[in-house]
């Protein structure tokens, strides 16, 4: 069927809801994750560009916009599920880029399969790019979990999300992390609250670590 069968799966990624099974204000599509990690990306890129890096704009777009795809095959798995092991979450990994490998060999035109293979690659390593990706993937996990915390859900899960994903964060040395971690998470945990959860001690607890 071509490249047509690829352009009709992005539908399955608006079905895919993200952190299943738990009680949530507002769900989130992988589709919607995936489209609010590309305008992460695109400002964290302009400030590390400002601060002197030089950002292979094709390569970031390429692999922020598709960095997701394969959750059409595998789903969302629950992130504490997802990274309670390295061998786990090598596994998962394994399979997704399997399916992904298949899905490309299956209905890819010949003359397209090397591009698809690099833009539905794993996109997260140690390139600058990919650093980027990172930092944005889990902005967007700390904004859902803020999002629900702020609001009263006291469901653990976003409490663990929230402060797994700050420390992530705060382990990457990029000038942008920088700029979020002192200009914009302050502004994130003074907005008012209706929470009996304490949102500035956690974010300063996981800082501290």
């Amino acid at each position: 069927m071509g490249i047509h069968k690829y352009f009709r799966s992005l539908n399955e990624l608006e079905r895919i809801i993200r952190c299943p099974g738990k009680f949530k204000f507002e769900e989130h599509s992988v589709a919607a994750h995936s489209w609010k990690v590309v305008q992460y990306a695109k400002t964290l890129a302009d400030i590390e560009e400002q601060n002197g890096a030089v950002i292979d704009w094709k390569k970031l777009y390429e692999i922020t916009s598709s960095h997701d795809y394969g959750e059409i095959f595998i789903g969302d798995i629950k992130t504490p599920v997802k990274h309670s092991s390295l061998q786990l979450r090598s596994l998962i990994q394994q399979v997704e880029e399997g399916m992904i490998d298949n899905f490309i060999k299956e209905h890819i035109p010949e003359e397209f399969k090397s591009i698809f293979y690099q833009q539905l690659r794993e996109g997260k390593d140690d390139s600058l790019e990919g650093l980027i990706l990172e930092v944005a993937d889990k902005m967007d996990q700390v904004y859902e979990a803020f999002a629900e915390l702020q609001r009263g859900n006291t469901e653990k899960e976003f409490v663990v999300m929230y402060r797994n994903a700050l420390i992530k964060i705060k382990n990457i040395e990029l000038k942008c992390v920088e700029y979020f971690l002192t200009e914009i998470l302050p502004d994130m945990v003074n907005e008012e609250t209706i929470s009996s959860i304490d949102i500035r001690q956690i974010t300063e607890e996981a800082l501290a670590l």
